[in-house]
């Protein structure tokens, strides 16, 4: 018996770190890591309680939506993909890009699953309607712009029950609307914080309901938080973002105590998927949520 429990501790933590082979990337604008407290967000302090996490991620400057919607898909800051205001446009810009791919984009993380997995399922589903300028369409099957968060969260179920895809990123807009309308802080956003837990929770839902739940690596993240009813200046309320992080082979119940940016979850998404980053990234995998 002595000799057979090495073995079976080897293969319980083989179990442990099962392979991801789904990655559901959500992204809720305008949540802050000012939107938490202890008592509000039951999903995804859950997923937090089940998974790594960190209230003290940081976005990029300025605390706009294009840089940093734009830093964390495409792993580097506003210097390298040449995104720095709401402004931009693939024909309109201050600085070009250091790299650019067949969609004269800087290269996101859906071009590099992609290219490692031509049969990848990769899709796009998302609030704002400026998102849909930074993909890279050549390496996305399916982008759908739905206007509001609960039919947003509708058809993202919808994908996920369908299609099962290896990257999905969803993006919701209506906690900035709530920020921009009512403040920061009021009762309105955080009462649009607490909808916006629960389509998160409607999402999970589909995971279980498609079977891949237990394959698929889930990441909530931000892009900006915002003081009185803007963002977009140099203040930690504005700059601090949540990071979660729920799956396979993350570690349990553990606060990411190391830096984290926005643009380290392109490559911790790579990471998870196993594939690898290019070159022109500065970002770099959050190894601590995977408990090395």
């Amino acid at each position: 018996m002595k000799r057979l429990l090495p073995i079976l501790l080897l293969l319980a933590a083989t179990v442990a770190r099962a392979a991801v082979e789904h990655v559901l990337v959500i992204g809720c604008d305008g949540l802050g890591s000012l939107a938490f407290n202890p008592s509000n967000a039951p999903v995804m302090h859950r997923l937090m309680r089940e998974g790594s996490w960190t209230l003290r991620a940081r976005g990029v400057m300025p605390t706009s939506s294009s840089p940093n919607w734009a830093s964390m898909i495409m792993g580097a800051g506003p210097e390298q993909h040449g995104i720095t205001s709401n402004e931009w446009e693939t024909n309109r810009f201050e600085i070009p890009a250091l790299e650019k791919g067949p969609d004269g984009l800087f290269p996101t993380m859906f071009r590099s699953v992609r290219e490692a997995r031509r049969k990848a399922g990769i899709a796009v589903v998302h609030d704002w309607d400026g998102f849909g300028r930074l993909v890279e369409r050549r390496s996305v099957d399916l982008v759908a712009h739905v206007k509001g968060s609960p039919l947003t969260a509708t058809a993202a179920a919808d994908v996920i029950r369908t299609n099962k895809p290896t990257l999905l990123f969803v993006h919701f807009d209506d906690v900035d609307h709530a920020g921009h309308t009512f403040g920061w802080k009021s009762p309105q956003y955080f009462k649009t914080v607490d909808m916006i837990d629960t389509l998160i929770g409607d999402l999970m839902k589909a995971l279980k309901d498609a079977g891949i739940a237990d394959s698929t690596l889930v990441l909530i993240t931000a892009d900006h938080g915002g003081v009185g009813t803007k963002h977009g200046g140099p203040t930690i309320e504005e700059l601090e973002i949540p990071w979660i992080v729920h799956g396979p082979g993350v570690a349990r119940g553990h606060e990411i105590r190391g830096p984290v940016n926005t643009y380290d979850t392109a490559p911790t998404v790579l990471h998870a998927l196993k594939i690898k980053a290019p070159g022109a990234w500065i970002g770099r995998p959050v190894r601590e949520a995977f408990g090395r």
